[in-house]
């Protein structure tokens, strides 16, 4: 058994040194600062490093450097599944660069977030942050630590990434109103959430514009229990059609209409927003607005990567993805009588 303790030691700066012939100074400067090493070292160097299996560690990099290579993605809740094809086009766009993204949850809590934060910003070279609960002022306090993105969120002066909510949420009026519905309601979200101002009051103007008459109902919290919460209210509203917050709260509906026997959309029709994974799945098929999700968390760390090179935001006017309107089987006219 002599050995086995040396079997499981993870390879040092120093072993490869030795195997490359090199100082260890050599073999920091390959990881660290490659362009100050000949060319042909530093690939004998990093050939090595691969045949011993060693891996340089980001926080040591960082002495010299003041460089990680790490970015943070903190989210509202990683279980909603809006972030599921958020994070991945994070991720595809860190890894292109050959960054490393920390996600964090933060379960829908301001206290949970600055939390985090705290042991994030000293860690990381720059903060996504997707659907923050925190104030204006505490967001402005972190983007002068740390190089910061919103995503689902405008704030001045800060570099943001947005769906088209005015020109997603007309979309989903003119198709209600098409169908030749006059009174829909609006299952808000959280009082906090940028997104929920936003859509309620894109909807409103919207309505005026296309003489449809809409009404808000809740808030609600953006979960399906917000949306069997929703069922009471809505059914209460008179209304023949919901734009829901968001495709969490337009699920939940579905499944409280038919648990009280209300057939969607014979007798009501209902929208989502966002085209999360599910939504086409559920019964019936949920007509939504589709935001880019993908595309969201790639163009956020890319945005981010680029203050961070650049030592300062570049890009501070809110970059705006297109939406769509993606129809299913939860839409269709009124009831006659109802229109």
């Amino acid at each position: 058994m002599v050995g086995s303790e040396d079997e499981r030691r993870s390879p040092t700066i120093y072993d490869v040194a030795t195997a490359a012939g090199v100082a260890p100074s050599t073999v920091s400067r390959a990881f660290s600062r490659p362009g100050r090493v000949n060319a042909e070292t530093a690939a004998r160097i990093r050939a090595v490093a691969d045949e011993l299996g060693y891996r340089a560690n980001p926080l040591a990099r960082a002495l010299p450097t003041g460089r990680t290579s790490l970015l943070a993605l903190v989210v509202s809740d990683v279980t909603n599944p809006f972030f599921f094809q958020i994070i991945r086009g994070a991720q595809e766009a860190a890894d292109a660069e050959d960054q490393t993204l920390l996600v964090t949850d933060v379960l829908e809590s301001a206290t949970a977030e600055r939390k985090a934060l705290e042991r994030l910003v000293p860690l990381v070279e720059g903060v996504v942050l997707g659907t923050s609960r925190m104030s204006d002022s505490t967001i402005r306090v972190l983007a002068k630590q740390r190089p910061t993105v919103v995503l689902n969120r405008v704030l001045g002066g800060i570099p943001s990434v947005v769906t088209d909510n005015a020109r997603g949420m007309r979309r989903a009026l003119e198709h209600l109103g098409e169908l030749g519905h006059r009174k829909i309601a609006y299952a808000a979200g959280p009082e906090a959430s940028w997104a929920d101002g936003m859509r309620w009051r894109a909807m409103r103007e919207a309505g005026h514009e296309l003489d449809l008459r809409v009404h808000r109902i809740g808030p609600f919290a953006p979960t399906l229990a917000g949306g069997l919460a929703a069922v009471g209210p809505l059914a209460a509203s008179g209304v023949t059609a919901v734009v829901a917050y968001n495709d969490l709260v337009a699920i939940g509906l579905l499944q409280g209409l038919a648990a009280a026997g209300v057939k969607v959309p014979q007798r009501v029709s209902v929208v989502g927003f966002d085209d999360i994974f599910g939504a086409e799945l559920c019964s019936p098929a949920l007509t939504t607005v589709a935001a880019p999700l993908h595309a969201l968390g790639q163009h956020a760390v890319r945005t981010l990567l680029h203050d961070i090179r650049a030592r300062t935001p570049q890009h501070t006017r809110p970059a705006l993805l297109p939406a769509q309107l993606v129809v299913r089987s939860s839409t269709a006219p009124p009831p006659r009588g109802r229109r």
